[in-house]
């Protein structure tokens, strides 16, 4: 929804004039003990008018880099100069991000909202939860965000997921310089992505960190390269005047996920890099028992590039340990 010169903007209990930053929430449903549960949202409205961008992050309770890209981007956008408006959601699955899991521990059958996203009002309670997100969004967002990571079993370097249409595949160029994999997801439903997507808007879902880079100066990086490509995304879009960048190497590819062949410890090869181009049958890693004999080993299925792995050595046969991009050329 396009912001008006000299009209406020309302999601949730956050209402913000032209030139005003406001904190509110998104109600939900309660808990038994009478517990209002809620999500947390900044609505920045520009004094000028444009287009509203929409960022969701730790929709997965695991992933805490998008909170933080969310208060480093708040605190460098100024209302008074912007045009359009920029809703910030630091939190989408409250209960999940305050156990720390990937999915609220109290729903056992509707665990991963971000698999049964939009949800739906008389569903189970985390269904519940993505309804009232979704209602508040559907309607407000012109173009959407979604940050995850690698959360607690892996670091997923700088990916991105898109539907191909040209204007999905624009928003994900506006990440900027360092953001060129850049992969197809046709998923219909299940996430904010493809529930926006579906409904005529713009959607896409970032990537980037993970457990691996939770130590205080790389998580402090990750947090800063996210809020960068938020601030970027708003310059391409002649949101907020600045100078956007762009990834020189973007590329199109298809994920896949790559799995351990044998349980054991995994050792990445060395020498091996995120993001980097190999060829059909490269090693990735190898599996060795506990006595030091290698049991397997992970290989390229494809030309293209890896963008995750796991994070514990530890691991057993069928465990995730890679994500793969299958590069199939460049972007224009």
């Amino acid at each position: 929804m396009a912001t008006q010169a000299n009209d406020s903007l309302t999601v949730g209990t956050a209402t913000a004039k032209p030139g005003e930053a406001v904190r509110g929430v998104i109600p939900g449903p309660a808990l038994a003990g009478g517990v209002q549960v809620a999500i947390p949202v900044t609505v920045i409205n520009g004094a000028h008018a444009g287009p509203t961008f929409w960022v969701n992050a730790a929709i997965h309770g695991d992933e805490p880099e998008g909170p933080l890209a969310c208060m480093l981007a708040c605190a460098r956008i100024d209302p008074g100069a912007l045009r359009g408006a920029v809703v910030l959601v630091p939190c989408v699955n409250p209960l999940a991000f305050s156990a720390a899991e990937r999915g609220n521990p109290l729903d056992t059958f509707a665990y991963d909202m971000n698999r049964f996203y939009p949800g739906k009002a008389s569903g189970y309670f985390t269904e519940r939860l993505a309804d009232a997100h979704w209602q508040a969004m559907k309607d407000v967002a012109d173009m959407e965000i979604s940050i995850h990571s690698g959360g607690a079993h892996s670091f997923l370097d700088k990916a991105i997921f898109v539907d191909e249409r040209p204007e999905s595949v624009e928003l994900a160029k506006a990440m900027g310089a360092g953001w060129g994999c850049i992969m197809s997801n046709f998923t219909k439903s299940g996430s904010p992505m493809a529930a926006l997507n579906g409904a005529g808007k713009v959607g896409i879902t970032v990537e980037l960190g993970g457990r691996s880079y939770t130590s205080p100066e790389r998580f402090r990086y990750v947090g800063e390269e996210l809020a960068k490509s938020i601030l970027n995304i708003c310059f391409h879009y002649d949101m907020l005047d600045g100078q956007a960048t762009y990834p020189d190497d973007a590329t199109k590819g298809q994920q896949e996920a790559l799995l351990a062949p044998a349980s054991g410890i995994f050792l990445p090869e060395e020498g091996v890099k995120f993001l980097t181009m190999m060829k059909e049958g490269d090693r990735i890693a190898r599996i060795v028992d506990i006595f030091g004999d290698e049991v397997g080993v992970l290989e390229a299925p494809a030309d293209g590039m890896f963008f995750g792995l796991r994070a514990l050595p530890n691991v057993n046969a069928g465990d995730w340990c890679c994500f793969f991009n299958k590069v199939e050329g460049p972007r224009d």
